[in-house]
């Protein structure tokens, strides 16, 4: 087993540790932390294939949704905090 089956089956495990928060969160503050976590663990995979694959454009689509999921995790907060 290559170290890069390793690292996506942990990445795997920890999405579904996160989509179980998702779906249990008591409160909608808790569901957006695992959302939050779960846009991370994406763009970590996305940098993983770019690496196997040795693909850069990959890099440059994790870079922007990076960007995109962390405004969007900016602005519901600002909502939930009743700012908007």
């Amino acid at each position: 087993m290559t170290p890069m089956y390793v690292y996506l089956l942990l990445i795997g495990i920890a999405v579904v540790l996160s989509m179980y928060r998702v779906f249990r969160g008591p409160t909608a503050v808790d569901r957006l932390v695992a959302v939050d976590i779960m846009t991370t663990l994406t763009v970590g995979m996305m940098v993983l294939y770019a690496l196997y694959y040795g693909r850069m454009i990959y890099l440059s689509v994790a870079l922007v949704y990076a960007v995109l999921a962390f405004a969007g995790v900016i602005a519901f907060a600002r909502y939930l905090e009743g700012g908007i």
